[in-house]
């Protein structure tokens, strides 16, 4: 079945094209929107797979539409389209739950790539940008005293493999990086989630980040 998709932006030529563009390659626009309160109204109904969401819209945040997104579609992906790369704006979306960030001077190719990898689960930035929330988190993270200690423990590979997860690898970038099978980065991921008792690459992304690894 083809992933379910749909696009909330503002401007509606920008809207039309990247749905265009998404039917062009073979995915199935299910809805569109210019506003963020209707886009979280018709998530319910519509069940996106993939959330193509602008961070600036007319009527509330990007962010705020991430929240009520996650809440009537859980397990839906978001994937920020923005002309924005502001550190800030980046790091809000991030913390909300955005499955990645990708900046609208982006090319189609690129584009269409990041749909397809956020539908699959990976985590997805516009170059430089995965770089820019690691530091961000790295420099906020305080932890309280102790929480080391009582943290799961995970193997030197398992770390390893986290980083890359937490920079936007897909598994196949990751197996090649380390000279592994697929199905053995696969593995690690998959230990990883139950050590840290997490749900999936996005979650696994987050703690990483949060844990200020790189």
């Amino acid at each position: 079945m083809a992933v379910r998709v749909m696009v909330v932006d503002d401007h509606p030529m920008w809207r039309d094209g990247v749905a265009r563009d998404l039917a062009a390659a073979g995915y199935d626009v299910v809805a569109t929107t210019g506003e963020g309160r209707q886009a979280v109204r018709i998530a319910g109904a519509a069940r996106p797979d993939v959330v193509v969401l602008d961070l600036q819209l007319p009527d509330v945040s990007g962010v705020e539409v991430i929240n009520g997104l996650l809440e009537a579609v859980p397990g839906v992906r978001v994937l920020m389209l923005s002309a924005s790369g502001e550190q800030q704006s980046v790091l809000d979306a991030v913390k909300a739950g955005a499955s990645g960030y990708l900046l609208k001077s982006a090319a189609q190719a690129e584009f269409l790539d990041a749909v397809a990898r956020t539908a699959a689960g990976d985590t997805v930035f516009t170059p430089g940008l995965a770089g820019l929330v690691l530091g961000e988190f790295r420099r906020l993270a305080v932890e309280p005293a102790g929480d080391d200690a009582m943290a799961p423990k995970l193997t030197e590979r398992e770390t390893e493999v986290l980083r890359l997860v937490a920079k936007g690898l897909s598994y196949r970038q990751i197996a090649e990086r380390l000279v592994l099978s697929h199905r053995t980065v696969q593995n690690h991921v998959q230990n990883t989630l139950g050590k840290l008792q997490l749900h999936n690459r996005v979650e696994l992304t987050r703690y990483a980040i949060e844990k200020g690894l790189d």
